[in-house]
């Protein structure tokens, strides 16, 4: 199985509370990522242990330009993060690059798969 790994503790906590029921990365990552499939959510740094928070379906996976993100699709990222210009400089951080709003983003909606008990 496949895992969509989070590395900041922002995430985490986002994770955790579900309310983050998607995520936007950079590049054309569709092919790892495909609508209809079953991931793993997991927590933690690069090189380091993760950690599983729960199982999630992939509802959908859109490829598209980093200045044509839908207000939607950032609230669903971080509800913290309001504009594409604030995203960019998220990802600035995380990726350790420039990034410019005609780079190709992944934006890949999932949900948790809950088990009847």
């Amino acid at each position: 199985m496949v895992a969509l790994n989070f590395i900041s503790h922002h995430n985490e906590e986002l994770l955790r509370e579900r309310q983050k029921t998607a995520t936007i990365r950079l590049g054309d990552i569709r092919d790892m990522y495909p609508e209809n499939s079953v991931v793993w959510v997991t927590y933690g740094p690069k090189y380091k242990p993760k950690q599983k928070l729960y199982p999630a379906f992939v509802d959908k996976t859109l490829v598209k330009r980093m200045a044509d993100l839908t207000s939607d699709e950032l609230n669903h990222q971080d509800p913290d993060v309001h504009t594409v210009e604030e995203l960019i400089r998220a990802f600035e951080t995380i990726y350790e690059k420039k990034i410019y709003v005609e780079d190709l983003v992944t934006v890949i909606h999932f949900s948790e798969i809950v088990e009847e008990k």
